[in-house]
């Protein structure tokens, strides 16, 4: 870099414009790319680009190259790096601002804006930076001032000025005295102006959040009005704006505002909380929440129009997420500050009542909406301590109570382990016994229910329920996969440092049960085997790593899929370990069980897909192994008698998917390691295997068509037949339903991959692709296809020219 900065800033006072232009894009990927990379070289970057504003030789695409570079390296450098040359850049940008060409009016505000941010970075206060700003806000001011005036500009120019003086109010406030009043009545304008109105927005939720405290109550009352009248009109990012300002004005500046200037906003409210648009609603609810904590006498008034759409949010299955997170936050400010007439008891009954009168589950509401509901009391319960009893004996009581429907016993439970998960249980020992009665009922939603109860109570009262869980493990074999279930939980939600006395106990139980006849069973171990390494990885993956000696192949299947778990699609502790030992767990690709190949290849894919440098340099190793297990065996294919009929089973067909399946995840991790002709061999054998493994590998012919076309044009006479045989094959006349369903999609299927290959040119030079192009123009059914997956995945990629579309 200071080579190549140090070529450039001569060549900014060059005469030639090209080579400044240059210089100018250059910087700039360089400023965006490396963010404070220039900032020892700014002293020498500066005079350039003074130079370039300043020069009457200078064109205005010129300038307009200069300020965009000064605007990024304004903002990807720290403030301090430019206030020591404030007098000699401020008139050169400031002179810009009165340019004749509105570009370059517009790209000087912007730089200016950022000039007023290192004039006083936010948070700063008149002393603490060592630098003054007063000599230089009179001049900004000004300028940014007349600019701001004219109504006869450029929208652009417009919308900087605004954004421009927004930024000088927000960070220079306190010396503009006597003219803020003024300033604020123009942004009043600017908010009433139907082309300015967003940008209006913007500039007062950035003043309104000023560490100045602004004073505000000269247009308080009349921007409410205004702001509220946006929340009904069909723009949803004006919407969006606005909430965002409102949310801010309510948080900073509740003493200035009365109940009844809010009444234009929250009148406005209730049409926006609904499932249709969740970030809408999300934004309104904290809307609702600032206000129910600043302002709670403003919400009495429309709890009635509010509070439906919000409980009908709640039961709805759509909802999750931040969404979620809102109400929560909602429920609980509406119980502490007594903001509506409706108390803990009443929101309770409000949340509870539509599964109190349903006969079983599938009649009522999604499940996820009885997880929602379950949170949304756990956090009025939280909200609400000496509450918390009560709900917990009504809580025992419905579920113990055999009449009640199934619905609510579901959520009675599911409640009792989001309160728990808060340690708000007590010592209770009657909800064991709940809990384990619940294990035994013939529902399998309470089951199911029971089973996230216990693990949401352990979470909450690791120490009381842990060992329970464990003991019940052992003593119940019966209950085993609703427990295990209950223990993966609580390895997935508890931190670390809590599980860490525990986790002998746990790791000699799991491998207890890593031989499980029953592969769901199995599986569950390994999640929680897996999510257990994570929290000591330096201790714990070795011994796992030691178990691959185990001689039962259920146990190495269990262990090869615990592996899978501690693979994590973010950076994690355990990665650098993983790298070192991951090619050991993957020498189980030449396992004699042919289970454990399978998990192993689903091991590889899941690494190959979320941490691809894992296994990179392990390719060269990997690959024979999974392009062997690409081959159909026929030591794998037996016949079944059922009754009067023979069944062929393909015990090497799960496997061959595992396969495949890792060789399209490569395709987008790992391409550059492979051998692309060797890998469309194996392409070319799973076109013409099972139905599952066809599906996949068209989806694989249409991507390698796009990621290395000519590869793909150097095996296409080979390719092409078994995409014919799929193309032209019809099922038997008397065959069911599902048969003409399955092979009519394998053909649509075929043919987007067919589409993607008629898109690279030169294609049918191919003498077999020409034959084959021609056979689907001239055959109506095949055209009809063909012209059907154009605007699907692998359409839209094929010539339509010359096809036969009548």
């Amino acid at each position: 870099i200071p080579v190549i900065v140090k070529a450039l800033h001569k060549q900014l006072k060059e005469k030639s414009l090209k080579s400044r232009q240059g210089c100018f894009c250059l910087l700039t990927e360089l400023a965006h790319t490396v963010p404070g990379s220039l900032e020892e070289h700014i002293p020498a970057l500066l005079p350039g680009i003074v130079f370039c504003l300043t020069d009457k030789s200078t064109s205005s695409t010129m300038r307009i190259d200069a300020l965009s570079f000064f605007h990024v390296l304004l903002i990807s450098h720290p403030p301090q790096a430019f206030q020591p040359h404030m007098q000699m850049l401020l008139p050169a940008v400031l002179t810009c601002i009165d340019d004749t060409f509105y570009k370059i009016t517009s790209e000087a505000l912007l730089v200016t804006q950022q000039l007023v941010k290192v004039m006083r970075p936010q948070g700063q206060t008149a002393t603490s930076g060592g630098f003054d700003p007063k000599p230089f806000i009179k001049e900004v001011f000004s300028v940014t001032m007349k600019r701001l005036k004219a109504t006869d500009i450029d929208q652009e120019v417009k919308e900087s000025a605004i954004s421009c003086m927004g930024h000088m109010v927000c960070h220079l406030g306190d010396h503009l005295g006597t003219e803020l009043p003024g300033v604020l009545v123009i942004f009043l304008d600017r908010l009433k102006n139907e082309i300015t109105r967003l940008t209006a927005v913007k500039t007062l939720t950035l003043i309104s959040a000023s560490p100045l405290k602004i004073d505000l109550t000269s247009i308080l009352p009349e921007a409410l009005s205004v702001l509220g009248s946006f929340l009904r009109k069909n723009q949803r990012a004006l919407k969006l704006s606005t909430l965002a300002c409102l949310t801010v004005l309510v948080t900073h500046h509740a003493a200035s505002i009365k109940p009844a200037a809010l009444e234009p906003v929250l009148s406005e409210i209730p049409p926006l909380v609904d499932e249709s648009d969740m970030h809408v609603s999300q934004v309104s609810i904290t809307l609702l929440t600032c206000m129910a904590k600043a302002c709670p006498s403003s919400l009495a008034k429309i709890s009635s129009s509010v509070l439906p759409g919000v409980f009908k949010l709640i039961h709805s299955p759509l909802l999750q997420g931040g969404a979620l997170l809102a109400i929560l936050d909602f429920l609980q400010a509406l119980v502490t500050s007594k903001a509506t007439n409706l108390g803990y008891s009443q929101l309770l009954k409000s949340l509870m009542e539509p599964f109190q009168s349903c006969k079983t589950s599938a009649d009522v509401l999604h499940r996820q909406s009885y997880h929602s509901v379950a949170r949304c009391v756990a956090a009025l319960s939280s909200a609400s301590p000496k509450e918390t009893p009560g709900t917990v004996t009504n809580l025992i009581q419905q579920v113990k109570t055999s009449s009640s429907p199934e619905s609510a016993r579901v959520l009675a439970l599911l409640c009792l382990g989001e309160v728990g998960r808060n340690g708000s249980l007590g010592g209770s020992k009657e909800v064991q016994g709940v809990i384990l009665e619940a294990f035994s009922s013939t529902y399998e939603e309470i089951k199911t229910a029971a089973s996230c109860a216990l693990g949401g109570m352990a979470v909450g009262s690791l120490n009381e329920f842990l060992p329970f869980i464990l003991k019940e493990i052992s003593a119940q074999p019966r209950r085993q996969y609703l427990l295990l279930h209950s223990l993966k939980e609580v390895i997935s939600a508890c931190p670390a440092s809590s599980l860490s006395p525990h986790v002998e106990s746990i790791w000699a139980l799991l491998f207890q049960h890593c031989e499980s006849q029953e592969e769901g069973t199995r599986n569950l171990v390994a999640e929680c085997l897996g999510k257990l390494t994570l929290v000591n990885p330096a201790q714990l993956l070795p011994r796992l790593k030691q178990q691959l000696k185990a001689g039962s192949p259920l146990a190495r299947s269990t262990v090869v899929t615990a592996v899978k778990f501690t693979i994590v699609d973010h950076p994690a502790p355990i990665d650098s370990l993983l790298k070192d030992s991951i090619g050991e767990f993957l020498k189980t690709l030449q396992d004699s069980d042919i289970n454990v190949r399978r998990v192993a290849l689903v091991m590889f894919n899941s690494a190959a897909h979320n941490k691809p440098s894992l296994v990179q340099g392990l390719l060269g190793t990997v690959l024979p192994h999974l392009y062997k297990e690409t081959q159909i065996r026929k030591d794998l294919i037996r016949e079944v008698e059922m009754g009067p009929f023979k069944h062929t089973v393909d015990d090497g067909l799960d496997v061959r998917k595992a396969a495949f399946e890792c060789m399209y995840t490569l395709l987008d991790s790992c391409l550059e390691g492979l051998d692309v002709l060797q890998f469309l061999d194996h392409v070319e054998e799973g076109l013409k295997d099972h139905y599952d493994i066809r599906m996949l590998t068209f989806l694989m012919l249409a991507r390698l068509v796009s990621l290395c076309p000519a590869a793909v044009l150097q095996r296409l006479d080979r390719l092409v037949e078994p995409l014919k045989a799929t193309c032209t094959t019809k099922v038997k006349a008397g065959s069911v339903k599902q048969e003409f369903e399955k092979q009519e999609e394998l053909r649509r299927s075929a043919m987007r991959a067919v589409a993607a290959l008629l898109a690279v040119p030169e294609v049918e030079r191919s003498p077999s692709m020409a034959e084959f192009a021609n056979q689907i123009r001239s055959n109506a059914d095949m055209a009809s296809i063909y012209q059907s997956v154009q605007g699907g995945e692998g359409g839209g990629m094929g010539p339509t020219e010359g096809m036969d579309t009548s």
